[in-house]
């Protein structure tokens, strides 16, 4: 299936044409008594698959479409979870025993037949051995009690287990019968669903949620979700304000000015700073081997100067993948600062000049301006930088060994990953079975795994401090890292409609309230 993107300027023609064929286009009211809510997606959805996906928009498709154990709950700050309407019950029995009991109207479509808790077993049990497994290394299988019940067993006492790994899309439930029809794999079409919408895509334009005939559980507030696929943050800002969006995501820049004056009739929600950015060297690149050339660049990047330039002074500057407020977050850096001049001696003891690497990022403003701005700094030392923008299907498979051999020629590239309420989320990327998958500075090291287990294992939050604090100075020593921010996942909204999200910034319309 191809996939195509709109530009911002055919993009922004369509609004036009939106706002002259008036609301008649895409109303919130398109039949009596349908509402509906306008969304955007920032791409297309490339592998819905929980065992395989990217995050983001696949996560908020996932939400709407198939049943989860729990849910995120965020309260005056706090966030903790909740059993979700898919179960009578979920309760923990002990620091390693999870009991659950499905609702007895849950059915899949297609034939597929009930959910049940083979279901469960299958689905979870599964992503142990996917692009995911990360997620259930505290997790030792499912018992299967009933047609309807069942019990999660851990293989050790873990707390984060649910709300890190069961209400992210990590914990979606797959109907076995449907998957082995399929394969076990599957991309951008469900097997079959059991949520309360239906749900289709159209490719480069937009992805249709409606309201399922067949579900009988709560009814969502919003009979149908048209989310338009818009891959510039600006244009969607654009289509807000022009009143044919009900919610988009808003860039650094509009966000200091919406801070300062919102439009009328539009209400600010900050789903939470669960992000961490960084400029990442592959060390495996001949370029790039030496520590001394690493080590010159952590301190040529001005971190400081990007968020003024590329954030407008709205994220909090980043000293590792421990985002704020979690254990084991890091107040300063250990190997590095911003030095020009320390940058120099180091290329000069290297033996390097006339040095050319390309920077690989995501074609949106901040990226941009953040990749410009790294240009600028690497000149002043004597690096010339090219900067490769990519859309967001291949910038993602770039790294990846088996999508192909453009991970060979990876060099710079400016990485976004989102976490979740717990440290050890954030490090399984960058253990050593992680290179060619989601580590793409392609290090590993025997010390890291081990704290990876021992940070799982431990209950005590100094310790795990201690274990998280040295693994990021493991990363940051490797010369590998120039550690940026920690960017807010602002949202403006119809100050009528009540926004539903999770701490790491993905959208659940299902639970999106109309006041």
């Amino acid at each position: 299936m191809k996939t195509t993107h709109p530009t911002r300027r055919s993009f922004l023609a369509g609004t036009a044409a939106l706002g002259v064929a008036g609301t008649a286009g895409f109303p919130r009211w398109a039949f009596a008594q349908e509402r509906v809510l306008r969304l955007r997606y920032d791409g297309d959805a490339t592998i819905l698959d929980p065992g395989y996906m990217i995050g983001g928009t696949d996560v908020e498709t996932q939400k709407q479409c198939l049943p989860f154990l729990t849910e995120y709950v965020v309260k005056d700050g706090t966030v903790s979870w909740q059993p979700t309407y898919y179960v009578k019950k979920f309760e923990q029995r002990d620091p390693t025993h999870l009991d659950f009991e499905l609702e007895d109207f849950l059915e899949w479509s297609g034939g597929h037949g009930p959910v049940t808790a083979a279901d469960v077993k299958y689905s979870l049990e599964r992503m142990k051995t996917t692009d995911w497994s990360g997620y259930y290394d505290a997790m030792d299988h499912v018992e299967v009690t009933g047609e309807r019940t069942g019990t999660i067993v851990l293989s050790q006492p873990f707390a984060p287990f649910i709300i890190v790994t069961l209400c992210h899309g990590t914990g979606a439930i797959l109907s076995e019968k449907a998957m082995k029809e399929v394969g076990e794999k599957f991309t951008t079409e469900f097997p079959a669903i059991a949520g309360p919408y239906l749900y289709e895509h159209i490719p480069g334009q937009r992805v249709i949620f409606t309201s399922d005939p067949n579900w009988k559980g709560p009814k969502p507030d919003f009979d149908r979700v048209d989310c338009h696929i818009i891959t510039e943050v600006k244009a969607a800002e654009l289509a807000f304000e022009a009143g044919e969006l009900d919610c988009t995501e808003i860039g650094a820049d509009t966000l200091a000015r919406y801070n300062a004056a919102l439009p009328e009739d539009a209400k600010l929600t900050v789903a939470g700073e669960l992000q961490y950015m960084w400029l990442g060297m592959n060390t495996d690149h001949p370029k790039l081997k030496d520590k001394n050339v690493r080590r010159a660049i952590q301190h040529a990047v001005d971190v400081d100067a990007i968020i003024q330039g590329a954030y407008s002074g709205t994220t909090a500057k980043s000293n590792g993948i421990v985002c704020p407020g979690l254990v084991g977050h890091r107040d300063a850096t250990k190997f590095y600062s911003y030095d020009p001049d320390k940058a120099r001696q180091l290329l000069e003891e290297a033996g390097v000049s006339d040095l050319t690497l390309r920077l690989q990022t995501l074609n949106n403003q901040e990226r941009m301006l953040t990749a410009q701005i790294i240009q600028a700094n690497l000149g002043a030392i004597g690096i010339t930088v090219e900067i490769l923008p990519l859309d967001s299907g291949p910038f993602w498979d770039a790294g990846m060994e088996d999508k192909g051999d453009a991970w060979k020629d990876i060099e710079l590239h400016i990485m976004r990953f989102s976490s979740q309420p717990d440290p050890y989320e954030a490090m399984q990327w960058f253990v050593s079975d992680q290179v060619g998958v989601w580590n793409w500075e392609r290090w590993s090291d025997p010390e890291f795994d081990a704290l990876y287990k021992e940070g799982i294992a431990e209950s005590d939050p100094a310790k795990r401090a201690e274990i998280y604090l040295r693994m990021q100075d493991i990363m940051e020593e490797t010369g590998a890292y120039v550690w940026i921010n920690h960017e807010p996942e602002p949202y403006a909204h119809r100050a009528s409609i009540e926004i539903s999200s999770a701490p790491s910034g993905e959208l659940d319309y299902r639970r999106f309230k109309q006041l």
